[in-house]
């Protein structure tokens, strides 16, 4: 059996050396594994790539940069049974290798891994911010949405077996691969197990960028879940406008608050809608999400024009309303107005119906992707 160690390296010039040969590659030999290590140098500028062959990796180039570019290379030139993935700054214990994949070699899983979080982090590894509050926080959402049932959605240190990796058609190019592997592997229903690991500071400039990363992470994630993101609030908001708009206006209420605050309800609702379809779209479109019957209707050209025909109907509605309360304002010698309600209702129905046809336009350009066909 072959194991492949895929290392992404971007400017690790004085630790890649150490962290190659922290491998135990004669230990692996005696129990019967023959190892490969390939090191991903990601474009760097400095001796990376030097360094990482001296040390006995195979160096491959990846030019364009990206923590999913770089392992997406490596991972597809692995040859190995079973790939054992992690960073080169020397925060992971390559050390334990051949403890880190027990589980698959016992046919335990297929996919595994590490938990910092169940492990060990040294002191000075992760910060306070990333330790307490972001990476609970995304592993949260992770697991509400995806049910993947780990501690450590982020920990960088994984393995799988080959047949694994053929499974997972993964396609983002930033640190989000991150938190797409993990969502295939669910989706994949593939077999996955944690292991706790030590975690140890990292040597070298850090590439990270906790606030930009972390959004990164929860934007993929609302590409492939947007409804509880942006549907669900959208649906309930609109609902809440809805009602109290035609409760002011049908019944004859004078309640100018209210219905400002019902037509305000109404339109955050209904964009939310929107930004919701938006996102499944998109996810649909460039194949970073799978193509649910619903998404399907939406994003077809069909579904466009009436779209877009509902759109002219709003408008239309809002204009006409809009006209009467001219209409009503001239015959008055346009001095006070008394159609305040009317014109509120007119801007909303005028909104509304901008806001759907710019929607069936932005969604038209989606289907212009050469790549996949939806009329």
């Amino acid at each position: 059996m072959k194991i492949s160690v895929v290392i992404p390296a971007l400017n690790e010039e004085g630790i890649v050396g150490k962290t190659v040969q922290s491998v135990p590659v004669d230990k692996l030999q005696k129990m019967g594994l023959k190892t490969e290590i390939l090191v991903v140098n990601n474009a760097s500028t400095d001796n990376t790539a030097q360094e990482a062959e001296e040390a006995g990796a195979r160096v491959i180039y990846e030019g364009n940069r990206g923590y999913g570019n770089a392992y997406k290379r490596g991972l597809n030139e692995a040859a190995g049974d079973i790939i054992v993935m992690g960073d080169a700054d020397g925060t992971y214990p390559f050390s334990e290798i051949y403890e880190f994949i027990q589980p698959i070699l016992k046919g335990d899983a297929e996919f595994v891994m590490g938990s910092r979080l169940k492990g060990e982090i040294k002191k000075g590894a992760m910060p306070a911010l990333h330790k307490y509050i972001g990476n609970p926080f995304l592993t949260g959402v992770l697991n509400a949405l995806f049910s993947t049932g780990i501690s450590d959605a982020h920990c960088g240190m994984r393995a799988m077996t080959q047949e694994a990796w053929n499974k997972l058609n993964l396609k983002t190019a930033g640190m989000e691969f991150a938190s797409e592997m993990v969502i295939e592997a669910s989706r994949q229903k593939l077999k996955i197990e944690e292991v706790p690991i030590t975690y140890y500071p990292r040597k070298g400039e850090s590439k990270l960028s906790s606030f930009s990363d972390g959004w990164r992470h929860l934007r993929f994630m609302m590409l492939y879940r947007p409804g509880p993101f942006l549907v669900i609030p959208g649906f309930i908001a609109v609902i809440l406008g809805l009602t109290l708009t035609s409760v002011v206006w049908l019944g004859g209420l004078s309640r100018m608050h209210s219905l400002i605050l019902g037509g305000l309800l109404l339109l955050v609702g209904y964009q939310l809608l929107l930004s919701g379809q938006y996102f499944g779209a998109f996810g649909v479109a460039y194949g970073v999400s799978s193509r649910s019957g619903v998404t399907k209707k939406l994003i077809s050209y069909h579904s466009l024009e009436k779209e877009l025909l509902l759109g002219v109907l709003l408008l239309a509605g809002g204009i006409i309303l809009g006209l009467f309360v001219l209409y009503s304002w001239s015959t008055a010698g346009f001095g006070a107005l008394y159609e305040v309600q009317i014109a509120i209702i007119a801007m909303i129905l005028s909104l509304l119906g901008i806001q759907t046809i710019f929607s069936g336009m932005f969604i038209s350009l989606l289907l212009l992707n050469p790549e996949d066909k939806y009329n």
